[in-house]
């Protein structure tokens, strides 16, 4: 008996369960939702095709020669980038004007590079590339042989790059930035080659000793070509000067690119008081250079790389002055613009690189199907009710027709009007209605009932 009462409690309820699902209509729910459902998988579809891949786990720089200061940054970025698992490839080059070759070519592995100001007009194919920042001041010094007087007194100091003209003067490597700007400033002052002007393709360590051995007058040297403890020697050697730029605010106005900077007095060696006096100096800024592919997550960790190598203040520039988005030549591109408005994402600020990765781009899938979602969960149940209502009321159309011609029809018509409303009322039975619109159907079934009475009285013969 208990068997028996816990049955016949269940029973009941699994018969409600059942009716639920008998009564509803699949083919309406087909119907309504398959359009939504496809809406939803052609956005998600397109959310996968448009989505950027997962960032790869290693980069290629064009860093520099192998001892100049660009590629002592270019190992410091090397080893940041590891920390999140980024292997960062360097490629030794002649310096920033073989970078932005090396950029500006697609059939080059290359990624992101040092790119000194100035070189824009001189690569092809360079418009298309763009900036991430830039990320330190690029000195230009300009070393040179000061000759005594026949009467042993020191000669007076150079004070324009004109007084040049006639030397032989070392202008940098030849896929340096250096050498493009030092053609590009001498021009300004009317130094050419030709007469007994020469400009030598030197660079590096061989520049230094070139000028402190006597062979060349003098020197143009950068980051990008040389290291620091080479610049330190040179201003240590005796007999070579430093040259002041005393036109340096002209040099600002003339190329849109350079910056006018003062080297205090004694900062290089307080002993020695190198420099002797301030000194002024005209400097481009080295930006980190891209192919508009780079990948948006990648841009960020080199941003947030040159924040650790560069943020410091150094002899020539303030703590905070870099990395910054100062547009010259190159456009900043929207990931950077992102991250120097805002910072990084949340995501990429609270999990681990790899991780973060790959929740951004399971976002990027789910937002749009959400965004799908919204909408289609008030527009689809619209959608399946009114396709049953409108079953509904086309049997009710039907209803309305028949009862219209009954005062018209002949007995035999009458008859089948009859036959007629028996198919109607089978097919209403065989309707499958939702729960929600049980009342209409038997509202409906209600009419039928009424017509039929109408029409059974129309086809009985009167009373004798």
């Amino acid at each position: 008996m208990p068997n028996d009462k816990k049955f016949s409690a269940y029973k009941p309820s699994a018969q409600r369960i059942k009716a639920r699902f008998v009564a509803i209509s699949w083919r309406d729910l087909a119907v309504s939702f398959g359009p939504f459902v496809l809406l939803v998988l052609v956005g998600a579809w397109l959310a996968i095709w448009l989505i950027r891949p997962a960032p790869p786990s290693s980069i290629t720089i064009a860093a520099g020669p192998a001892d100049s200061n660009f590629w002592r940054v270019a190992e410091r970025y090397r080893t940041i980038l590891a920390r999140d698992g980024i292997k960062l490839n360097l490629v030794e080059t002649g310096g920033s004007l073989d970078n932005l070759k090396r950029l500006a070519d697609p059939d080059q592995d290359v990624d992101v590079g040092f790119v000194q100001g100035g070189l824009a007009d001189s690569v092809k194919g360079s418009d298309a590339l763009v900036s991430l920042g830039s990320i330190s001041y690029v000195p230009v010094t300009v070393y040179y042989r000061s000759v005594p007087r026949e009467d042993g007194r020191p000669s007076p100091p150079l004070r324009q790059l004109s007084e040049l003209a006639g030397k032989r003067i070392a202008i940098g490597g030849a896929g340096s930035g250096s050498s493009v700007l030092a053609a590009s400033l001498l021009k300004a002052n009317g130094v050419e080659p030709g007469a007994h002007t020469e400009l030598l393709n030197l660079g590096g360590d061989e520049t230094a000793q070139a000028l402190t051995s006597g062979k060349i007058d003098a020197a143009f040297l950068m980051g990008d070509s040389v290291s620091l403890a080479t610049m330190g020697r040179l201003l240590r050697a005796p007999g070579v000067r430093l040259l002041d730029f005393t036109q340096a605010e002209a040099y600002v106005r003339r190329f849109r690119y350079l910056n006018a900077l003062n080297m205090p007095m004694g900062v290089f060696d307080l002993a020695r008081n190198l420099p002797a006096r301030d000194t002024k100096l005209v400097a481009p800024t080295a930006e980190l250079v891209a192919r508009d592919d780079l990948h948006p997550a990648l841009s960020d960790l080199l941003i947030e790389a040159a924040h650790e190598v560069h943020g410091k203040a150094s002899v020539m520039q303030k703590a905070g002055e870099f990395p910054a988005p100062l547009e010259h030549e190159y456009r900043i591109s929207d990931d950077a613009a992102r991250y120097y408005k805002s910072g990084k994402t949340f995501v990429y600020r609270t999990l681990p690189f790899w991780l973060a990765s790959l929740v951004d781009r399971a976002l990027v899938i789910v937002l749009p199907v959400i965004l799908l979602l919204i909408p289609g969960i008030r527009l689809v149940p619209m959608l399946y009710g009114w396709r049953i209502r409108s079953r509904i009321y086309r049997w009710y159309g039907e209803l309305i027709a028949l009862e219209r011609g009954l005062a018209r029809d002949s007995a035999s018509e009458q008859a089948e009007t009859l036959q007629r409303l028996d198919e109607i009322e089978a097919a209403v039975n065989r309707m499958k209605m939702p729960l929600a619109f049980a009342d209409q159907f038997y509202v409906l079934r209600e009419h039928i009932g009424f017509v039929r009475t109408r029409l059974e009285h129309a086809v009985a013969p009167p009373a004798a």
